[in-house]
């Protein structure tokens, strides 16, 4: 399986998926005009990653901002991840929001809830 390592742009997160060592990673924001397309690679990969995942997968997702296209998106990695969780693996999601960024962090409970997978709700210094 091919790592995936997208960089960031100001419509597009940054993406950097590590599929022998289990480690995902999403920051930036997500206001891309065709966030499915966006996302494919990922979602495909996360795909394959599920047959055959690490002894853990540990994920951290960082955003600043996303659309409602961008949402649907993500939950359609976070189901992935629990399809894996569903299956006895371990998944380790840090949801990562901005300093007083109380709706950010509200989405990553709501998220949390929709999944099933508990996530470890971290505050970071605002940039």
């Amino acid at each position: 399986m091919e790592n995936i390592k997208i960089d960031g742009t100001p419509e597009t997160p940054t993406i950097k998926f590590d599929s022998k060592e289990g480690m995902l990673e999403i920051k930036g924001r997500s206001i891309a005009a065709n966030p499915a397309e966006f996302y494919k690679p990922l979602l495909e990969s996360l795909e394959k990653y599920a047959t055959t995942p690490a002894e853990v997968t540990k994920v951290d997702i960082g955003m600043e901002y996303f659309n409602t296209s961008s949402s649907r998106c993500i939950l359609g990695v976070l189901k992935h991840l629990s399809k894996i969780k569903k299956e006895g693996n371990m998944v380790h999601i840090r949801w990562l929001y901005e300093d007083g960024d109380e709706n950010m962090r509200d989405v990553g409970i709501d998220y949390q809830h929709i999944v099933d997978i508990p996530f470890e709700m971290t505050e970071v210094p605002s940039e």
